[in-house]
């Protein structure tokens, strides 16, 4: 089967064409050190014979932590308590992927977080602010946390930059099979590509071209660093809205996503995950249809990078049309292998049932990705 065939490009060749992608699952420790639960994780996705785990976002700097409990990957310190993660993985006989983010003014700051303001009452305080410069394109409030971030200035792409791609060095020597740059889901790098946020007239806004410009340098600095054959990937936004591939209220278009896949590809990426809108798509689509394969068919017809298709996946017999149809060379999934870790083993012995994912969306609510129908 295809979907069982190993795929390999660059350095990194991963076991199978299914791949864990990247989920958040709070269970670092505050200051962002990884824990025995989480290695525990993705020692039994990898002993369920995943073909490579990308992990949850980790923050290259202090200061861009997305969320509570989210991995650091920012100093020294934080680097070599990785080792736990890749230990557990390639013990098991699976690639690990490093995931790298800056959270901007998405990021969800606990009150017990040491960016907030002191004093304690200023943290329930509706005019309650950052402790930190948080970045962002342009002064615009996130309608999820409230965040006005600070608009960045030459030095700030800079010094971003020159961050991920220290950080991407550290994951290489670490033992990382690849490192993956999120620009999707509202983060800094996606909010950059995004006109709803990105108001600025310098040659950071403007045109596609434009917004897509510091994530490009973000991929060059992490190329540099790493050389030509390690892989890369970005994960991108198909746009920002399921309901509307126009945008959501401004906000990136398939039309501008496309275009910005292809500018990744230019400054050294080596595969693209598509992604999006999942939380609207959920429950849209059934049978185990994936959310924006159309997306994915577009792409195809501009590049020949790899490409990863994430979200919706639960039928493995239309996961194996979709791979031979040659699109798409990457499923990604998440929420099936919460419920059902051992999954694909389960494909790979011959048992193609359906996977048994409800899609309720408790795991999304609670630290620990739990699910109440795990046996």
């Amino acid at each position: 089967m295809k979907m069982l065939e190993q795929f390999a490009f660059g350095t990194l060749a991963t076991r199978n064409r299914i791949v864990r992608s990247a989920t958040a699952e709070s269970l670092c420790t505050l200051d962002g050190q990884p824990s025995a639960p989480l290695a525990e994780i993705y020692r039994t996705l990898a002993e369920g014979e995943v073909g490579a785990i990308i992990t949850g976002y980790a923050y290259a700097l202090a200061d861009g932590k997305p969320a509570d409990r989210a991995l650091g990957f920012h100093d020294d310190v934080h680097v070599r308590a990785s080792a736990s993660l890749v230990e557990a993985v390639h013990g098991a006989g699976a690639p690990i992927i490093l995931q790298l983010v800056y959270g901007g003014s998405k990021s969800k700051l606990a009150k017990d977080d040491p960016r907030w303001l002191v004093p304690e009452d200023a943290r329930e305080a509706e005019d309650g602010k950052p402790n930190a410069t948080i970045w962002g394109p342009s002064a615009v409030a996130n309608d999820a946390t409230g965040i006005v971030p600070t608009p960045m200035q030459a030095t700030d792409f800079e010094a971003l930059a020159s961050s991920f791609g220290r950080a991407a060095a550290s994951a290489k020597a670490m033992g990382f099979d690849g490192v993956e740059l999120h620009c999707a889901h509202g983060y800094l790098l996606s909010q950059f590509l995004s006109p709803r946020f990105n108001k600025r007239t310098d040659e950071y806004g403007g045109s596609i071209t434009n917004r897509a410009r510091l994530a490009c340098e973000c991929v060059r600095a992490m190329r540099q660093k790493v050389g030509d054959e390690y892989p890369l990937f970005a994960k991108l936004n198909s746009c920002d809205s399921f309901a509307d591939p126009e945008g959501l209220e401004g906000g990136l278009s398939q039309a501008d996503s496309l275009e910005a896949a292809l500018l990744l590809e230019e400054a050294g990426v080596s595969c693209i995950e598509v992604s999006g809108d999942w939380h609207h798509a959920t429950g849209k689509m059934n049978q185990g249809q994936p959310y924006f394969y159309d997306y994915a068919c577009e792409l195809r017809r501009r590049t020949a990078l790899p490409l990863m298709l994430t979200g919706g996946w639960r039928d493995a017999r239309i996961i194996e049309s979709h791979l031979s149809a040659d699109v798409v060379q990457l499923v990604g999934m998440s929420r099936p292998l919460i419920r059902e870790p051992y999954l694909v083993a389960q494909w790979a012995s011959g048992k193609m049932d359906e996977s048994q994912c409800e899609e309720c969306g408790i795991c999304q609510k609670h630290g620990g990705i739990p699910c109440p129908y795990r046996q």
